[in-house]
């Protein structure tokens, strides 16, 4: 059986608890077992995030030490996965880069705020995690982010729809699901998720259960495949918070 741990809390207003609950049942669904905690220093214990298969964040704009990022990020250089959605993992730590880094976003505008109807379009392409998944429409936030090159994009969202100081940009197409490689962990992010309702939506709640299964599968895929770390481990780097 599978572990995965959720960690939930921070800003109140993306109903921390609501979605982790969401979660929790697609992964036990899935048979996982699953522990939720309501405390960053449930990333406080090395040894116990190296023996889980996932790691999910549901904490947004809190604040985190140096230490706390570093075990999450070993444990994911080593396989561990990590998935998440919306502020609660890509605008978790604002002050900390190497979050950052290895979630390959950070959130930093939603022009018009909650309630912009916008279109996300999925990207068929040779990743089975959006197969069979057609382009749906949200009313929500539309993210912005500040995205890492390296990501496989998987699905996007076309700026601007709401007018404001970035409209007299050209058109942009802003990915709104991702995956990407963290040493061997796997990755995956949907921007998706201001509240629990949209969550808990058809569309994503399958591109929420493919990722996390996805990204679960780093150890096994690893021990199958036999993949190289890519050189000396990761540690951070100095002048992050």
């Amino acid at each position: 059986m599978k572990k995965a741990l959720i960690v939930q809390g921070g800003w109140k207003g993306h109903e921390p608890k609501e979605v982790s609950d969401i979660f929790r049942s697609v992964l036990e669904e899935a048979g996982f077992e699953v522990e939720v905690s309501d405390t960053l220093e449930a990333f406080a214990d090395a040894d116990k995030l190296l023996s889980l298969d996932l790691i999910v964040p549901v904490w947004t704009m809190g604040e985190i030490t140096k230490e706390l990022v570093k075990n999450v990020s070993e444990a994911v250089q080593k396989g561990v996965g990590i998935a998440g959605c919306h502020g609660g993992m890509c605008d978790s730590f604002r002050s900390n880069v190497d979050w950052q880094f290895m979630t390959g976003g950070q959130w930093v505008a939603h022009p018009g705020n909650d309630g912009v109807e916008y279109v996300v379009n999925v990207k068929h392409s040779s990743s089975p995690l959006v197969e069979g998944i057609a382009d749906f429409t949200v009313k929500s936030e539309q993210y912005y982010l500040h995205v890492d090159p390296a990501v496989e994009v998987l699905a996007t969202t076309r700026f601007p729809v709401v007018e404001g100081p970035h409209s007299l940009n050209k058109a942009v197409d802003m990915p709104v699901v991702w995956t990407k490689r963290w040493g061997v962990g796997r990755v995956y992010y949907c921007s998706l998720g201001h509240h629990a309702d949209i969550v808990d939506m058809p569309s994503v709640k399958e591109l929420m259960r493919r990722g996390f299964l996805w990204a679960a599968e780093g150890k096994q895929a690893e021990a199958r495949e036999g993949f190289a770390s890519g050189g000396s481990k990761y540690t951070g780097m100095g002048d992050s918070n």
